[in-house]
């Protein structure tokens, strides 16, 4: 029997798709397609990336194209495609033009990775997954968007360097759609095990909170010229290992809700278990009146964004 390696396709090879790749490589999960409509940023990058393989001691291949028929048979695909945010632009204000470009994207995965568990992390994030989903026609299980890690991880990262922490020692998640809206969750937060509202008076927590609201447009207002990707990309490959890896992890994604908290037939972060199959379960928490509140905000906002998806022609 011939042991097949994994196969990781990342799109898109700007910042956040190259640092999905070098992170998936790093990590060894598998060989990684680094497809980019700039064949030679992609090639560029993919083989810079293979020749610090060596260095680096990881037995991942790492290949360049602009040509979706390598990414024939890809157990995980990345869609990071799209142009990013810049100063003074909301994640809305990219919907009109990456909606297009995650419908060609999406076109050409359903014809080579059929089979494929697919990661949105193309922004405005939970709009995007819903196009490739209308354009996949995948099941929920393998189509879901980066959102929940990549906040939670800067909401994590704010308590510890709050509380002086190791970041190791913090719990915490977020819900609701990817944007201004969603809803960091204090009480379920807790580090070392104690809750955070022990660890943290509230005027802290709240202002914590918000900075996680804004943790985006922080890093876009610094950078001028573009958006993170460090983090994002860190949080895409974090979904992708525990799916190749079938690790179950619980984690919060923008899933496609099917009744959950009342949604129906659109993606807003909720806390999920990701394992070999894909989602492989919805996990419903119990929710104060604050947070019920604060998470049909969020559906609203997303729901907003789709009616204005619906009418434009992409």
């Amino acid at each position: 029997m011939v042991h097949k390696r994994k196969k990781i396709s990342v799109i898109g090879a700007g910042f956040v798709g190259a640092t999905c790749a070098h992170w998936a490589a790093a990590k060894e999960l598998g060989d990684v397609i680094l497809l980019d409509v700039n064949e030679g940023v992609a090639k560029g990058k993919a083989l810079d990336l293979y020749e610090a393989s060596p260095v680096e001691s990881f037995d991942s291949r790492v290949i360049g194209t602009s040509d979706y028929k390598d990414t024939v048979d890809s157990d995980i695909v990345i869609i990071t495609a799209g142009i990013p945010r810049k100063p003074g632009m909301s994640r809305d204000d990219l919907l009109v033009t990456n909606a297009k470009i995650v419908k060609e994207v999406c076109q050409g995965i359903k014809q080579y990775a059929p089979n494929s568990v697919v990661i949105v992390v193309s922004n405005p994030l939970d709009a995007m997954a819903y196009v490739a989903k209308q354009v996949l026609g995948f099941p929920r299980e393998r189509i879901f968007g980066m959102a929940g890690v990549l906040d939670t991880a800067r909401f994590s990262s704010f308590v510890a360097e709050a509380c002086n922490v190791s970041v190791r020692d913090v719990s915490a998640f977020v819900l609701g759609g990817h944007g201004d809206t969603m809803v960091p969750m204090p009480r379920h937060c807790s580090v070392g095990g104690v809750p955070l509202t022990e660890m943290l008076d509230k005027t802290t927590i709240d202002k914590i909170v918000e900075r996680t609201r804004n943790g985006g447009a922080e890093i876009v207002g610094l950078l001028k010229t573009g958006s993170a990707f460090y983090a994002p990309a860190a949080s895409a490959v974090q979904m992708a290992e525990a799916v190749l890896r079938d690790q179950k992890r619980i984690l919060p994604c923008a899933a496609f809700l099917q009744g959950e908290y009342g949604a129906k037939d659109i993606f807003v972060g909720v806390l999920c278990k990701l394992g070999g199959a894909g989602l492989e379960k919805v996990i419903e928490v119990k929710l104060n009146e604050e947070e019920r509140k604060g998470l049909d905000h969020s559906i609203s906002a997303v729901q907003e964004l789709l009616s204005a998806l619906k009418k434009i022609e992409f």
